[in-house]
């Protein structure tokens, strides 16, 4: 589905029902809009690992404006502020009250944004594996200067400088760079996880211009730490372990600055939570709505 949004044409995907029977009523589910990583990543990431959810809430899977299956637009339109203000108007037109932000690296970026501006608008936050500033690239950095390869340092500068030319280069990155982003990363994969693999780049569609904008340009000011206080819905703060780019020291100070959290470290855990531990996070997001939302 496609919605027309502040000059261009969002999509966005709905899993579940909103209204269940409860005995002799219509209970009615908290609607969680589901917010993708990169800049420039899409929502296939998260189909099917969230299903599960859709029996706690009814997901609204979101591509921002010129990733996935959203309209292209010009490069300098693809900012974190037009991302927060897309959110917005998405609530208001699909006819929506508060709403669950579940927001995975720079969707917690734009999750958090979202929570300072529009505080009437969310009723609980989900944030995995994010930063509340522009320090976490830093972090990574060091990261990568200690324990990177040759070729993980050279696809990381060009992250870094925000200088990705083509769709082709941005997946040869996340081919490089795989074995840093899931914990569990499998050296020897099988036929069928080859295959498997193989069907999860095709149906991605990542932009590069998006990215480009985030790491050369406005992520390197991105700060949104003395707001968070501001934040006083309940907040599940998701954090691995072994996270190479959004690393374990960026949620400690979300848990440190937001007065209403609650931490959760996976040990086994990099940036890639869901796949690396899966049934613990599907257990933990859902313990989590049980106690904060129902």
């Amino acid at each position: 589905m496609f919605a027309q949004i502040n000059g261009t044409r969002i999509f966005y995907d709905i899993e579940g029902a909103g209204y269940v029977p409860q005995g002799a009523i219509m209970h009615q589910k908290p609607v969680c809009f589901v917010l993708h990583g990169g800049p420039g990543g899409d929502h296939t990431t998260f189909k099917p690992a969230l299903t599960p959810l859709s029996e706690k809430m009814q997901l609204v899977y979101i591509d921002n404006r010129g990733s996935g299956l959203s309209d292209r637009g010009p490069q300098s339109s693809y900012t974190l502020e037009n991302n927060t203000s897309d959110l917005e108007e998405l609530r208001q037109q699909l006819g929506l009250e508060k709403i669950v932000l579940l927001g995975h690296s720079y969707g917690g970026m734009v999750a958090l944004r979202f929570a300072i501006e529009y505080p009437q608008s969310v009723s609980s936050l989900l944030l995995l594996t994010t930063s509340p500033s522009y320090k976490f690239i830093e972090r990574a950095k060091q990261f990568i200067r200690e324990k990177g390869t040759t070729e993980q340092k050279r696809m990381a500068n060009i992250l870094w400088q925000g200088a990705f030319e083509s769709q082709e280069q941005l997946i040869q990155y996340y081919e490089v760079m795989e074995p840093l982003y899931s914990y569990t990363y499998n050296r020897n994969p099988s036929k069928e996880e080859l295959k498997r693999k193989e069907e999860t780049l095709s149906r991605s569609n990542r932009n590069y211009q998006a990215i480009n904008e985030g790491f050369g340009g406005f992520l390197r000011k991105y700060n949104v730490i003395k707001q968070l206080s501001s934040i006083t819905c309940p907040t599940l703060i998701m954090a691995g372990r072994h996270d190479w780019i959004t690393s374990v020291e960026e949620s400690l100070v979300l848990a440190e600055k937001i007065p209403n959290n609650e931490l959760v470290v996976f040990e086994g855990s990099s940036h890639s939570v869901f796949k690396d531990e899966y049934e613990r996070f599907i257990s933990v997001v859902s313990t989590f709505i049980n106690k904060n939302l129902n």
